[in-house]
């Protein structure tokens, strides 16, 4: 079919069958469409004011017709199928969906642009890489079945993202591109031999003119089919005025063949026909595209694997036996069998077997762990020996694995402050591509035109951005899916920018560096001092029983320690009346038992009850607190009677992590609420540190803040409910792994285990990253510096012009990769 003489289509500008041509007015100029699907979504375009649209189409990709619309639509306002993709059916909900027909910046632009008008939309936001939009919605105030409906007006079908049809998509494009490139190859192949035979002497002879013939009927259908990508990028890129990196090829490729066709159809016996040089050039750029193609895949394989990790099927127990159904169809209470070596499907907890979980690939620990009735199991990790039966406790979206893969996705397509640099150069390549191509041909014209046609080509080939809009998004990739797999999650790319600066570490003490399970070391009562596991006075027994009756309704992990002291013991709860219970966090509580008033705390608690207190107490405390061992003041009838000393065990790894960071020339802090000797003797067996003690727990976030007023970057380390409001504030907030959801919540980076040594790997990531993202940009300057003088002085040909272009890109993809050395040995 010729095309020559066709209209493009306004909307999507593919060639315009006479006998379908459709017009319209836009903007008081008569417009031609290739179908009705084109000329409402323009319209509709312009009805919403987004005709800036059609001015940020520049990255050389062209716009299909409108797809089909999903069928059904209203049956995804439906909340039993909504509930496979949404986060919750609250009023305000989540999804993600991925959308055909998505391929620049401009598309991004519109999408966003368009929804965001629609009222009920709280966020909009498109990843291009990804091909997926995220969308928070009023449920109340717009339906999903709307918001489908509205992208499908603008031109775009979407439906909710599904890995495996993401993937099928992926492949897609893939084989494409190695069908285009395989036949560039085979077509190169033949070329050469015809290359040989003139360059052996066969331009003299007779067959000159045969062999000409030849290798103009291989080059065309090559530029055709092979380099049709450049040429529809080019156009579309022109008609838009944003030019992208097709059109210098398009423009290089296009010269160099007809100046070959004119010298063939001219019968010049000097001048030398290039078929060859078009034909290597395009099937070199095309290997190029495709080998990074598979290097981004290969590169971002962490984020893969977590993704692979999901579980497709359970085996459902039933009153009648077990079946085999897909995991979107398991609900919460259902309970699904899982047997030896298969992995877990769901997040849930075992009701009957016992086994060896390993969580390696889902936390990092390398050693199994055993599990039994009671005991929690997420999705994806591996069971062990063991048949075990699980009753579901969390969907799979809402899964452990689920929000991990969510957060790594997240990350990897934010942007670091960094790349907006990178972002602003960009555009301005292209043009200065054609400035420079222009000023080469101009000036070799003068000596040899054949030179200049060469030497402009080879300009326009090998000047490339390509480096740098792939250093910075590229180094994050590899990063956060790296950081994923070994337990390791970052929210963003901006945190990893904002961590490789930290020059302070803020560690809260309890349930950080140390175990979080507060123990009971003794209790004194006058001169008389008990040992757990010790025989007790009466006076002993009774003090602790009257220590468990008020404990008992408390949560603070001081409480426990007393609680599970005395009932080891042998103490009983039930057999005392308690009253008036009060707590005051941070001081301690107070209550009456059996008629008697009991207060146990801090000294300031107690003195603010009114208690009378007992130096030789207070110098036993003082002999505690240089040991590293707190003391909780106990009170009975308005007299204090005991001191109990109580201790939360250092983690092993504490004091390497300590000296690790001080190495690497980190500041160290330890956050206490205990008595200043406490903490100092905690942080003297750790190394030593300064020390920020006797915070209450509403005052951590002021230190915090203090810190920051005097110009230190700090990062917060901690794990528990109250430390969430300085992870907040904190540059950069890390929450430990068996820390509150509320901690998770607050934090830009979350460790899945409770190996500490995690924060220090977390540190090098960060730096390494942003030092890979500056050599990334580094090298790309350093190539267009280096060869486009060499490509101006006609010292490069087209053909290894094309072999050099595509390697900036492989080189800034394999220095991403390069990260991974930082885990060699890490398990």
């Amino acid at each position: 079919m010729n095309t020559e003489n066709q209209k493009p289509c306004y909307h999507c500008s593919l060639p315009i069958e006479a006998s379908e041509e459709v017009t319209t007015q836009i903007q008081g100029q008569q417009q031609s469409f290739c179908c009705n699907g084109c000329k409402s979504v323009c319209e509709a375009i312009y009805a919403a004011g987004l005709e800036g649209f059609y001015k940020r189409m520049y990255d050389g990709t062209l716009l299909a017709p409108p797809p089909e619309l999903p069928k059904e639509l209203a049956l995804y306002d439906l909340d039993e199928v909504q509930e496979e993709f949404v986060d919750s059916l609250s009023e305000t909900r989540e999804i993600h969906l991925l959308v055909e027909g998505i391929h620049c910046a401009a598309c991004v632009w519109l999408i966003e642009h368009s929804l965001q008008a629609l009222t009920g939309i709280k966020e909009a936001r498109v990843n291009l890489s990804g091909r997926r939009l995220h969308v928070q919605w009023d449920n109340n105030r717009l339906k999903l079945s709307a918001i489908i409906q509205r992208l499908g007006q603008i031109g775009y079908a979407a439906v909710p993202y599904d890995p495996d049809a993401a993937e099928d998509r992926l492949r897609k494009e893939n084989r494409q591109l190695l069908y285009r490139m395989g036949f560039a190859g085979f077509t190169m192949m033949n070329l050469l031999w015809i290359s040989i035979a003139l360059y052996s002497g066969a331009d003299k002879g007779e067959y000159r003119t045969l062999f000409q013939w030849v290798g103009f009927a291989l080059a065309t259908p090559t530029l055709i089919y092979s380099g049709y990508p450049f040429f529809k990028g080019a156009w579309s890129g022109i008609r838009h005025l944003h030019l992208g990196m097709d059109v210098p090829i398009a423009i290089g490729a296009s010269i160099t063949y007809l100046y070959s066709v004119y010298v063939m159809l001219s019968g010049s016996v000097t001048a030398e026909v290039y078929y060859d040089t078009v034909v290597n050039f395009i099937f070199v750029i095309l290997v190029g595209r495709y080998l990074e193609a598979i290097s981004k895949r290969q590169a971002v394989a962490s984020t893969q694997r977590l993704l692979d990790l999901q579980p497709r099927v359970a085996t459902l127990l039933l009153v009648d036996g077990e079946k085999v159904v897909p995991i979107r169809s398991v609900k919460p209470g259902d309970r699904v069998l899982v047997r030896p070596g298969e992995r877990i499907p769901v997040d849930g907890l075992i009701v009957e077997g016992k086994t060896a979980i390993d969580e390696s690939l889902l936390t990092g620990e390398s050693m199994p762990i055993q599990k039994g009735p009671e005991m929690g199991v997420s999705a994806g990790t591996l069971n062990g020996h063991g048949a075990i039966q699980v009753t579901v406790t969390q969907l799979l979206k809402d899964s452990a694995l689920g929000r991990i893969i969510r957060l790594v996705e997240e990350a990897q397509a934010s942007k670091a402050p960094i790349q907006c640099v990178a972002d602003r150069i960009v555009p301005w390549f292209v043009a200065i591509t054609l400035g420079l191509a222009s000023a080469t041909f101009l000036w070799w014209w003068q000596t040899d035109f054949e030179v200049a046609l060469m030497a402009a080509t080879a300009v326009l080939i090998i000047t490339c951005p390509c480096a740098f809009g792939l250093a910075t998004p590229m180094s994050i990739a590899v990063a956060t899916g790296l950081g994923a797999r070994y337990g390791i999650l970052i929210r963003n790319g901006d945190v990893l920018e904002r961590f490789s600066s930290i020059d302070q570490f803020v560690f809260d003490k309890t349930g950080t560096l140390t175990e979080g399970k507060m123990q009971v070391t003794s209790l004194q009562i006058g001169d008389d001092v008990w040992l757990p596991g010790d025989a007790q006075t009466e006076q002993t027994r009774t003090l602790l029983g009257q220590l468990l009756a008020v404990e008992q309704f408390s949560e603070h992990p001081i409480a426990e320690a007393l609680v599970d002291s005395a009932k080891a013991a042998g103490l009983n709860s039930g057999q005392y009346q308690v009253e008036t219970f009060v707590n005051r966090p941070g001081y301690g509580v107070a209550a009456r038992v059996d008629g008697v008033d009991i207060v146990i705390g801090n000294t300031p608690w107690l003195k603010e009850n009114g208690v009378q207190m007992a130096p030789e107490l207070e110098r036993s405390a003082e002999k505690l607190d240089q040991r590293g061992v707190g003391s909780v003041r106990c009170a009975v009838a308005g007299v204090e009677l005991g001191l109990v000393g109580v201790e939360d065990p250092v983690r092993k790894d504490s004091a390497a992590l300590i000296a690790g960071l001080k190495s690497a020339g980190m500041q160290v802090s330890m956050l206490s609420g205990d008595r200043q000797a406490t903490a100092e003797a905690i942080a003297e067996r750790l190394g030593g540190m300064p020390v920020i003690a006797e915070v209450l727990p509403e005052q951590k976030d002021q230190v915090i803040d203090q810190l920051q007023r005097e110009n230190e970057r700090v990062a917060m380390v901690g794990d528990g409910v109250n430390d969430a409001p300085a992870l907040v504030r904190a540059d950069v907030g890390i929450a430990l792994g068996s820390g509150t959801d509320v901690s998770i919540a607050s934090a830009d980076i979350v460790l899945m285990s409770n190996e500490l040594d995690k924060v220090r790997l977390a540190s090098a990531l960060s730096r390494r990253t942003l030092r890979t993202i500056r050599q990334n940009i580094g090298l790309s300057i350093a190539y267009n510096l280096i060869m486009i003088p060499l490509a101006m002085s006609a010292l490069i040909t087209p053909l290894v012009a094309a072999v050099s272009m595509p390697i900036s890109s492989l080189l800034v993809i394999g220095n991403a990769a390069r990260i991974r050395t930082l885990f060699r040995g890490v398990r």
